[in-house]
């Protein structure tokens, strides 16, 4: 295992190297050798990164969470009415909204584990759900400080101040709040995978589930845990977007779980499950993150940033199936 995973972790780091490398050559009139386009380049990336960490723990189970993106957009609009519409604390409305993440989640992994469901077929089914639950409670419309009264006429609400606490920057204004949320999620998923039980039994399933089960590795608990957990950090996500954005979009997050899936790729888990570690995706986090910065700096349109994307993402699974060949 040890020697699967240096061998990730080098195939990670040169994609990122290769990465950089690209932003030394095409460096937009020296744009990117600015600590402002670096700094920019955390913030923006975070909350992708937040989802790859949920994301890792459901790969590493031998699943998949196409939802992700959809919970995010949910919980965006749900904590924006909650806290600028409705004026309540902070604290509830977070706990509520994680809670609503995390019961998606749940309902997802139930679909997969008790009734034996494809977790694709069942995270598509809930990406249509909560897509869908986010423009019925938000009458499809963005919830934002503008607020329209019955004459036509608009009022305009405060920005609540958690809002702006988790959209402010620290160190000098070098570290936005965001990034470290994101480098708590990374610490909890690491403590969870690598120290906790659960985490053993994760990988145990995602390497074999059927081993798994007669080992006595509690197989359908472990594989909610690991879905309950994605929608626990898509809502994570989904407050910061929402506090980011200063609103909440019922069409925010579209995509996102098709960005979350590439960091987890290029970060050198296996689709397969079982193979992986989340401090990889760290890398891959990077990596994306970069490569849309530097794509955007130089004016590529996003259609070929997309297109870019999707190579990189056969390419890194092509790398994989190679070295499974050899092992």
């Amino acid at each position: 295992m040890k020697l699967k995973l240096s061998s990730a972790s080098a195939r990670a780091t040169i994609a990122l190297l290769m990465v950089l490398l690209a932003g030394v050559i095409f460096n937009a009139d020296g744009a990117f050798f600015k600590l402002s386009t670096h700094r920019d380049t955390f913030r923006q990336s975070s909350v992708f990164g937040i989802l790859a960490c949920g994301m890792t723990v459901v790969i590493l189970s031998g699943g998949i969470d196409l939802a992700v993106g959809s919970v995010l957009a949910l919980v965006s609009v749900c904590f924006s009415m909650m806290s600028i519409w409705w004026g309540w604390p902070p604290v509830l409305a977070a706990l509520l909204c994680l809670f609503i993440g995390a019961l998606c989640g749940a309902v997802s992994g139930t679909l997969i584990a008790r009734f034996r469901i494809q977790p694709f077929i069942a995270t598509l089914a809930m990406m249509a759900f909560a897509r869908g639950l986010a423009k019925m409670v938000s009458g499809g419309m963005k919830v934002s400080t503008a607020v329209k009264n019955a004459d036509g006429s608009y009022r305009y609400l405060d920005v609540p101040g958690f809002f702006r606490l988790i959209d402010s920057r620290t160190l000098g204004g070098n570290l936005a709040v965001v990034t470290i949320v994101l480098a708590v999620c990374l610490a909890l998923t690491w403590a969870m995978m690598e120290r906790h039980r659960l985490g053993r039994e994760l990988y145990a399933i995602g390497g074999n589930e059927e081993a798994a089960r007669l080992a006595g590795v509690p197989v359908t608990g472990a594989k909610i845990a690991a879905y309950l957990y994605s929608g626990l950090l898509a809502a994570v996500a989904g407050i910061c977007q929402a506090a980011q954005e200063q609103q909440g979009d019922p069409e925010a997050g579209a995509g996102y779980e098709l960005t979350a899936i590439a960091i987890v790729v290029i970060g050198g888990t296996s689709l397969s499950g079982g193979r992986g570690a989340v401090l990889l995706t760290l890398l891959g986090v990077f990596t994306i993150g970069y490569m849309e910065k530097i794509l955007s700096m130089n004016a590529v349109p996003e259609a070929g940033r997309l297109m870019l994307t999707g190579i990189i993402v056969v390419s890194a699974v092509l790398a994989q199936r190679r070295r499974q060949g050899r092992a």
